[in-house]
């Protein structure tokens, strides 16, 4: 599935509809939704902050190290670091070195 804000043309494109949102063109099965946090954007802001807080939160009570020793969540989220990149796909597509994430975290 493709959100809309990351797809430069999608056709074709039917109305958003909560009520049946998919449809078939051409063989192919389309799904389209409204944007619902932008139908409810306090609620939608309160959910995203209760999602993500505990990252930032353990970091900053942790420091970088031990809450990404921690957290494999935290760790699997992380690219870049210490100008190395420890995402091995990012380090593919650009052609950089890939750095083991561990080796980061061991050292001082």
């Amino acid at each position: 599935m493709l959100p809309l804000t990351k797809v430069v043309v999608l056709k074709p494109l039917m109305r958003p509809r909560t009520v049946d949102p998919t449809y078939v063109i051409d063989g192919v099965v389309h799904y389209c939704v409204a944007n619902m946090p932008g139908a409810v954007p306090i609620t939608s802001t309160y959910v995203l902050n209760n999602a993500i807080l505990s990252g930032p939160l353990a970091i900053a009570n942790q420091g970088w190290k031990k809450a990404l020793s921690n957290d494999k969540h935290l760790l699997n989220g992380l690219n870049i670091c210490q100008g190395k990149v420890t995402y091995k796909t990012v380090a593919d597509d650009l052609g950089y070195k890939y750095t083991e994430t561990n080796t980061l975290l061991m050292s001082s």
